[in-house]
């Protein structure tokens, strides 16, 4: 039965090796939009378009769609924590 342990720890250090290494994808892929979303925000002319019938700015459009993409990372991470926790018991039972 000590085989079986071995490989019950051998399995919790492998899913808290992958948390971290997703942890730590997590926090580059947000470093990387916000330097996205600076570059844009420096190297975009201040020029408007009319979207609607309204005048926006150019530079605007490009930077809502990094945030949705942002957003987008920041729900796929939750989701994956509470995934995780499920799997370990550690989640809440409502």
């Amino acid at each position: 039965m000590s085989t079986r342990g071995a490989g019950q720890e051998h399995a919790a250090k492998d899913l808290r090796d992958a948390g971290s290494d997703l942890e730590r994808k997590f926090w580059v892929a947000l470093a990387l939009y916000g330097v996205l979303a600076a570059l844009v925000w420096f190297t975009m002319s201040e020029g408007q378009v009319s979207v609607m019938g309204r005048p926006v700015e150019m530079r605007l459009l490009p930077l809502l769609v990094l945030g949705g993409l942002a957003l987008r990372t920041v729900l796929a991470h939750q989701a994956e924590k509470i995934r995780r926790g499920g799997d370990r018991g550690g989640g809440s039972a409502s």
